[in-house]
């Protein structure tokens, strides 16, 4: 499996994530979205309180998570549980939240974002180009990084 790791912001908040490169789908950290969905001072004791209410009401949504290492913030990696893009539209209409439907279409446009870098690769390579400018690098750093890195890929 080959995983693209991330940090994705909602609203200036971090949402770790992973790209699956095999399934072509991104998995979302569950703790990270409850934390930005109920604004609680411990999401995972949400989370974990969420996921024993969805067993007893019988939802699969906890048995089909899954668990992938993702950095945490004290530097190290830890398995966290991971949703993948339906299995967290199911999970934000579990958490009464005014946040869910923006978060919803910001969980759609990522994967859309993905989904057209695949159909055209250039796309991706704007998006970086940009995102370099935004943090203030010259055209020419940028230019020179994206053919060094496209060298040590042929290699």
């Amino acid at each position: 499996m080959n995983k693209e790791t991330n940090i994705k912001l909602f609203e200036q908040k971090q949402v770790r994530s992973v790209w699956n490169e095999d399934e072509e789908k991104w998995y979302f950290s569950i703790v990270d979205a409850v934390r930005i969905l109920t604004e609680s001072p411990n999401p995972n004791n949400y989370w974990k309180v969420l996921k024993h209410r969805l067993t007893k009401e019988g939802s699969e949504l906890v048995t089909v998570c899954n668990q992938l290492k993702m950095l945490s913030a004290d530097g190290k990696k830890y398995k966290t549980d991971v949703a993948d893009t339906e299995q967290l539209f199911r999970l934000i209409q579990s958490v009464p939240s005014p946040k869910a439907e923006p978060f919803k279409l910001w969980i759609a446009k990522v994967a859309r974002e993905r989904i057209d870098e695949i159909e055209d690769p250039e796309i991706g390579i704007d998006r970086l180009m940009e995102t370099y400018l935004k943090k203030g690098y010259r055209k020419e750093w940028i230019n020179q990084r994206l053919k060094s890195r496209n060298t040590e890929r042929a290699n």
